[in-house]
């Protein structure tokens, strides 16, 4: 893998984080989590796709590799979701004080 195929890969996988950080309704926390959000997303997403028997959609191949978009961000929103119900920081700071402003 040259390096331009890995900073493809990297930026590929930061989009499909920051896709579902926006999807799970998360607050955008930066581009390195968005990357590794991505990753994790990648293997949650198509473990899960393996396990139900669904089909790869829209993959990416790098290097040999194929990197899956779809399942990816399927993969990554759950996470983010779960991450945000664990923590109890699923949505932003600014949109809690908009609610609470609004319902007040």
């Amino acid at each position: 893998m040259t390096l331009l195929e890995f900073i493809l890969l990297l930026v590929i996988a930061g989009i499909c984080g920051g896709i579902a950080q926006a999807l799970a309704g998360s607050s955008p926390r930066g581009c390195l989590v968005s990357i590794v959000l991505g990753f994790i997303g990648a293997l949650l997403g198509t473990w899960l796709a393996r396990k139900l028997g669904l089909p790869e959609i829209l993959t990416i191949t790098l290097a040999g590799k194929t990197f899956p978009i779809i399942w990816s961000i399927i993969g990554a929103s759950l996470f983010a979701a779960l991450l945000g119900l664990i923590t109890g920081r699923g949505s932003s700071s600014r949109w809690k004080w908009r609610r609470r402003r609004f319902w007040e």
